[in-house]
């Protein structure tokens, strides 16, 4: 179907704080966050990415900032890649809240965690992964089966969508580790999500995308994985 980078927002006052931001409003990139927006720009160079979606919180808006700038793109603003809403928890420190019981059941048994006050991870992933497929179909018939595309998110967030992807229960997306700033990859095709990179911080990413294909059939990217091995 298309190419999915998912990128979490830089680093923010409130990881530095150790606080669980959520939802809170006023919650910015700090120095060193803006630091990683702007490698943003120089990490995705020679991509041909289309279109940028992010969530609606300031640390993401900012994130993608010097992106859209540089390709002249305006980002799609989507509810639905939103933080977690923590209820309760939202601006709690993350010391004191590991105390709390429901912090185990977070660690070790995430489906069934439900934040008083708040929504429950399973009902986050549900709604996550719906936007990237609602936004992956119309990308698709708006720009090609080929098409790649930016989504700036949570760590959460991603993490349950890479979970999707890879097939495995909510209950491992713990193991999953997605860093602020890191970048993973994501090729949907008609029928099962290739994942291609997690938590990538390193260089350029110029290799995720595939060559042009030399005839127009073969636009459509193959649901079948590669038999013993990719051929580079």
């Amino acid at each position: 179907m298309t190419t999915l980078i998912l990128l979490r927002h830089g680093r923010s006052t409130a990881n530095t704080a150790g606080v669980l931001a959520g939802r809170s409003p006023g919650v910015e990139l700090d120095e060193t966050g803006r630091g990683q927006a702007e490698k943003v720009v120089e990490r995705l160079a020679g991509l041909p990415i289309v279109e940028i979606v992010t969530s609606p919180m300031t640390r993401c808006r900012q994130t993608v900032e010097p992106l859209a700038i540089d390709r002249k793109i305006t980002p799609v603003v989507e509810d639905e890649l939103s933080e977690v809403d923590y209820g309760d928890w939202t601006g709690g420190t993350l010391k004191t809240l590991a105390k709390e019981p429901l912090w185990k059941v977070v660690q070790a048994h995430p489906s069934a965690a439900v934040f008083p006050g708040g929504e429950g991870l399973a009902g986050m992933q549900a709604r996550a992964v719906a936007a990237v497929r609602r936004h992956g179909a119309r990308i698709a018939e708006q720009h090609g089966p080929t098409a790649v595309w930016v989504a700036c998110s949570h760590g959460d967030v991603i993490k349950s969508v890479l979970a999707d992807a890879l097939a495995t229960h909510l209950d491992n997306f713990q193991r999953i580790m997605v860093d602020t700033c890191s970048v993973s990859v994501v090729h949907y095709t008609d029928t099962r999500p290739f994942v291609a990179r997690v938590n990538d911080l390193g260089g350029d990413l110029k290799g995720i995308v595939a060559p042009k294909p030399r005839r127009r059939r073969a636009a459509k990217r193959s649901s079948d994985a590669v038999v013993g091995g990719a051929t580079s």
